[in-house]
């Protein structure tokens, strides 16, 4: 594992950062790595990566019409 030094860091943000972590039940230092892995890590959704395997087959292409209706919530009564 690598260590990281941030220097001249505003003591505002790092009153913030360790607010946010108790907030979240994390050390300061593990709000830290979350925050840097979620800004440099790509996010891919189910249907980009659908559409990345189907380019790699072929570049099939399948025009399905999106349903624009409001999800209704699920009942369990």
């Amino acid at each position: 594992m690598s260590a990281v030094t941030v220097r001249n860091l505003p003591e505002a943000t790092h009153r913030a950062l360790k607010l946010r972590a108790a907030q979240h039940g994390r050390s300061t230092e593990a709000e830290i790595r979350l925050i840097l892995e979620n800004a440099v890590v790509p996010k891919i959704g189910l249907g980009t990566a659908l559409m990345a395997i189907g380019q790699q087959l072929g570049d099939i292409d399948l025009d399905f019409p999106r349903d624009k209706r409001p999800v209704e919530p699920a009942s369990f009564e």
